[in-house]
């Protein structure tokens, strides 16, 4: 089925595929395998990293199109205290292989309202670049989920701290770092929907993001290119971007009355097997956010404009 879509997605121009978990590298062999047979393509698996041995290491310099993403939460107590005890160790004994080999990985990273000061410190940047990551993904707490706890969402003032940050390491720190949130005025907006993105989870439903758990197709019962014509994909197409303020990118979490509306108008159905979640009390939990992040976001972005028309100025 992998090789399947794969092959799908390069006539469609696709030649970038993410692994996510659980933990992928549990099928190291299979994805060592798939980039052999898929050298033209590029491919990154999200990992806890505790599965990165030297035999791996040596499969990722013979096929070349491989890069890890391994997840952290912070230093060690946060780590550990999450993932459980000694795994912050074996993350860093991974690392140091991977560094020994001269193999390119990076670290994703959570950020909370409770940890995001820590994940966004200079001295955690300053560890990783040591550590050998030449690439950083940060992606903010989404309260998805029956059991999601919004209190963890990164308030608009944490936010735009992280914003200021990310954007003052960028200036003086030798590391690729992505805010998926944050940086939506890099891309447009929302990427997902099959933009520039889509999901496909365990079951093999086609969603249109990893954080929006809504669809009307399933890879084993039809193409990706018929997924991507499915009706949720398609109000994706008609309605982006959902905000004229890319600082304000998201469906769900900035503009939740388009998710509310494109999955009751298309008909699109949980893909939460285990625990579906109904589209209102979603959205329900993510209005309050949106009103309350309007007036930072905005404000700062009305900043990234002039100081984008400043620079223009300048160089003219």
């Amino acid at each position: 089925m992998m090789d399947s879509i794969i092959r799908q997605g390069k006539e469609l121009g696709i030649y970038f595929y993410i692994y996510t978990g659980g933990e992928p590298l549990v099928r190291k062999k299979d994805i060592i395998k798939l980039c052999e047979m898929h050298p033209d393509c590029a491919f990154l698996a999200f990992t806890n990293g505790t599965l990165i041995d030297d035999a791996f290491c040596q499969d990722m310099l013979r096929v070349k199109n491989f890069s890890p993403a391994i997840s952290l939460d912070g230093f060690e107590e946060a780590n550990d205290s999450r993932r459980g005890e000694g795994v912050y160790q074996k993350v860093e004994e991974a690392m140091d292989r991977l560094r020994a080999h001269k193999l390119a990985f990076g670290i994703s990273v959570c950020y909370t309202s409770q940890n995001y000061a820590d994940i966004t410190s200079e001295k955690f940047f300053d560890y990783i670049i040591d550590e050998g990551a030449l690439f950083l993904w940060l992606f903010h707490y989404m309260p998805i989920g029956n059991a999601a706890a919004p209190d963890l969402l990164p308030t608009p003032e944490q936010r735009a701290e992280v914003y200021h940050r990310i954007r003052a390491y960028r200036k003086t720190k030798p590391i690729f770092s992505m805010d998926f949130q944050n940086d939506g005025e890099y891309v447009g907006g929302c990427i997902a929907g099959g933009r520039n993105y889509l999901h496909i989870n365990a079951e093999g439903d086609v969603e249109p993001c990893v954080f929006i758990h809504y669809s009307n197709a399933n890879i084993k019962n039809c193409s990706l290119l018929e997924a991507l014509k499915s009706p949720i994909f398609m109000a994706y197409h008609d309605r982006q971007p959902f905000n004229e303020n890319m600082l304000r990118p998201c469906p769900m979490l900035e503009n939740p009355e388009f998710l509310r509306a494109m999955v009751k108008e298309t008909g699109a159905v949980s893909t939460d097997h285990a625990s579906p979640e109904k589209v209102d009390d979603l959205c329900n939990r993510t209005v309050p956010y949106a009103l309350h992040r309007e007036a930072t976001a905005d404000q700062l972005w009305q900043e990234s404009k002039e100081k984008k028309e400043s620079d223009r100025i300048k160089e003219a």
